[in-house]
């Protein structure tokens, strides 16, 4: 009964449903376009604030290729922004609807059409959820290492998008090293095939790396060929309170210089700890400045842990608690997971900068943060990939009182400059979308910019895959 009342029907007027439903009905299903206004509302805005948003004139929901390609003749022909869109898990605006425009759902194209053990390597439609993948791989004794916070809601389709990254990125790395090729509807709607399924392939530009983190403004993915590798050995995770966030920083130089690979090494400072503990009663030390978690899926990793515990030791941890078995592991691990999710708990809205910077420089960006919040007299936490430099300051504010909503987005630009200043980046993998645009502008410079843009025209030269974002 409720799909009735929101799908557009084949045989509904067309000068009532617009030449734009006509067109898209015509080489396609019912089923798979919704123009109910309070549906198609519902698929306006991705997770991120202060993101400007329009209405979609419908939402397409396609199941094969050809009817994305369909979709984008008829927005070519008819001059109508098309943006793609996976879960809405993405925090950047990416994902938010342009006025009038088509809002292409991919999270019905969810088959995972191959998994190779040999080649190591798995086919897959976008919408696949992230951890529906790795169980899958799984069960073949294989493993899909990028693993997003959101991974059990999150699409494939999405993390090549923005590049995504996760916990585990400090060894095994982001999204774009396990992406090999890419079957893509270009704008005009043509099918274009890119990279390989090879171990080694160098043939031509790589136009597979181009699309990965286009945030949808190129071309829109239809297939992904991924590369696995072999199932690691559970991790154990250790964990070591500090008392200061310059020590636990410390000890993380200390943990790289001396040519450690953890599989995780994850920093929560005192404001994200007592977080979590307000939220989850997780038992977590609430005196300590900063908590970093250490783990290894080497073949003997308490050996590994003890090696790290003794560095974190030196750097003045005041305790050091290595896991007996995966159990407590997990239970660690939990904490860190449950960080974003216990600071928007804080004050009900929250903004998640993500800026990478280099690790040598993480202790400065900490001690920048709790500047900038003093200054702006908000809570702010942070919690960090710290093995990669890439840090998530929080800042939580009430979305309902003006003043602490601006300076909320003021303390966000400052993070950023900051960021910046400390020879970092503006994203390390959340993206630009639309929350970051002046800010990738002022990173690259304005010859950057005009080959960015050049790339786009290549691709996109009547500017409707994703417009307004990115720059």
């Amino acid at each position: 009964m409720i799909m009735s009342r929101i799908e557009a029907r084949p045989d509904e007027d067309t000068a009532a449903t617009g030449p734009l439903v006509g067109r898209l009905l015509a080489g396609l299903p019912a089923g798979a376009v919704l123009t109910d206004p309070d549906v198609t509302a519902s698929y306006a805005n991705d997770m991120a604030s202060f993101c400007e948003a329009g209405v979609p004139a419908a939402v397409v929901l396609p199941r094969t290729a050809e009817e994305v390609q369909h979709v984008m003749r008829v927005a070519t022909e008819l001059r109508v922004p098309v943006v793609p869109q996976g879960a809405r898990t993405g925090l950047s605006g990416a994902a938010n609807a342009s006025e009038g425009c088509i809002v292409l759902s991919l999270v019905r194209m969810d088959r995972i059409l191959e998994i190779s053990p040999v080649d190591r390597v798995a086919v897959v439609e976008p919408g696949v959820v992230n951890a529906a993948l790795s169980r899958a791989v799984n069960e073949h004794g294989l493993y899909y290492p990028p693993d997003p916070s959101s991974w059990e809601m999150c699409t494939i389709g999405g993390n090549i998008g923005t590049a995504s990254g996760g916990l585990c990125c400090v060894k095994y790395g982001v999204t774009a090293e396990y992406v090999l090729g890419l079957d893509v509807v270009l704008a005009d709607g043509r099918l274009m095939s890119t990279g390989r399924r090879t171990a080694k392939g160098v043939a031509g530009y790589d136009l597979t790396r181009l699309f990965v983190g286009s945030e949808g403004s190129l071309g829109i993915v239809v297939r992904a060929t991924l590369a696995l590798r072999p199932q690691p050995p559970r991790q154990l995770v250790l964990a070591a309170e500090f008392a200061s966030a310059a020590a636990a920083c410390d000890a993380v130089c200390r943990i790289m210089e001396g040519g450690h690979v953890p599989s995780l090494l994850e920093l929560m400072d005192r404001t994200t700890v007592k977080a979590v503990n307000d939220l989850a009663n997780m038992g977590l030390p609430e005196t300590t400045e900063a908590l970093l978690l250490a783990a290894f899926d080497t073949p003997d990793p308490a050996a590994d842990l003890a090696a790290v515990g003794a560095l974190c030791e030196a750097a003045g941890a005041t305790a050091v608690v290595p896991a007996d078995d995966a159990a407590e592991s997990e239970l660690l691990l939990q904490a860190r997971r449950l960080s974003l999710t216990a600071l928007e708990a804080v004050k009900g809205t929250t903004m998640i900068d993500d800026v990478c910077v280099p690790r040598s420089r993480l202790g400065a960006m900490l001690e920048g943060v709790e500047r900038i919040a003093e200054k702006y007299r908000l809570t702010i936490g942070v919690c960090a990939h710290a093995g990669d430099g890439n840090t998530h300051p929080t800042v939580c504010f009430d979305a309902g009182d003006a003043d602490e909503s601006r300076r909320a987005r003021e303390s966000f630009d400052e993070i950023m400059a900051l960021g910046l200043e400390l020879g970092g980046t503006i994203t390390g993998e959340h993206g630009v979308g639309v929350l970051k645009k002046e800010w990738l502008a002022r990173e690259i410079g304005p010859v950057g910019l005009e080959m960015q843009r050049a790339i786009k025209s290549a691709f996109d030269p009547l500017g409707i895959l994703n417009p307004g974002k990115l720059f």
